[in-house]
């Protein structure tokens, strides 16, 4: 049995263009394997707390000698973090906000990526990822477009940096599906749409493949 984590990072309701897509990918998912599990966390509606001092000072100091204030500090942070590392793969929606994802997703990247838990520094100093051996599918739905090679992508802050991020928790399988150019017009966005779908297909018979 498979354990997908399931979120959502847009503020927006039924118009939401990642919302749709994920629910798109989760419904035809457990159709093919109504045996596997599915977490859901909707960040964009019920957004994680920002980091604060007090976590801070929680989150680099030994757990065994924490304060009741500093493991309380800490609680939601621990959750996400367990529902995080019980999932095998992970299906996320984050729409594309001023070249780069929400604030509310950057909290909770900021609550998830956590020397001892999701990552750990070395005798050497380096780091290791301890989030290894997960899938990882990201869409993003954008008004505009940052392709390779054209003059607006160096625009695009939001793909390298959930590379990067991921990356450095340990997860490396990760795909990237962009709705994008969804402000140039009905017909573009509609061959969007169309794209984005066909390529989600393709992700799902390749994990279903494994």
């Amino acid at each position: 049995m498979t354990h997908l984590l399931h979120l959502d990072a847009s503020p927006r309701g039924d118009r939401s263009v990642s919302r749709s897509l994920t629910q798109a990918f989760i419904t035809s998912w457990g159709i093919l394997h109504p045996q596997d599990r599915v977490t859901y966390r909707d960040i964009g509606r019920k957004p994680v707390p920002l980091i604060d001092e007090r976590w801070i000072a929680a989150a680099f100091s030994d757990p065994a000698h924490h304060t009741l204030e500093q493991a309380a500090a800490l609680q939601i942070s621990n959750e996400l973090i367990d529902e995080f590392l019980a999932a095998d793969c992970y299906i996320f929606g984050v729409p594309m906000y001023n070249f780069s994802s929400p604030a509310g997703f950057k909290a909770y990247l900021d609550q998830i990526v956590r020397v001892g838990r999701t990552f750990s520094i070395e005798a050497d100093g380096s780091y290791r990822g301890l989030a290894t051996g997960k899938k990882l599918l990201v869409i993003t739905a954008r008004g505009g477009s940052y392709l390779p090679e054209t003059a607006t992508h160096a625009y695009d802050q939001q793909e390298p940096y959930l590379h990067l991020i991921f990356g450095f928790m340990g997860i490396t399988d990760i795909t990237v599906i962009h709705a994008d150019n969804l402000a140039a017009g009905d017909e573009a966005r509609r061959q969007s749409l169309a794209q984005a779908k066909n390529n989600l297909q393709a992700v799902m018979a390749q994990w279903s493949a494994r």
